[in-house]
């Protein structure tokens, strides 16, 4: 499974919109709405490179309030628990 990270400059008026149509895009896990410097955060969890690229330019780009994009992709997944059991392996 491939994880990306999609931040999104979005309308303001029409943020609560964009995030329902964003969340039902297919390859959309979740979507968070944020403060800073980006509106809306979606993680997308794909099979391959080539879906990553569809569900981005094909689904995310084309929804309505969505005004920029900047991609992410995760190499590793890193949890409090994966790295409480790796300091823990020498005791």
């Amino acid at each position: 499974m491939i994880t990306a990270i999609v931040l999104i400059s979005a309308d303001n008026s029409r943020i609560p919109e964009t995030a329902k149509a964003l969340a039902d895009t297919p390859g959309v896990a979740e979507v968070y709405s944020c403060a800073g410097d980006v509106d809306l955060i979606a993680i997308v969890r794909v099979r391959d490179h080539e879906q990553i690229a569809e569900v981005v330019t094909s689904g995310i780009d084309k929804v309505e309030g969505v005004l920029r994009t900047t991609t992410h992709i995760a190499f590793r997944s890193y949890s409090s628990s994966d790295v409480e059991a790796g300091f823990s392996l020498g005791e």
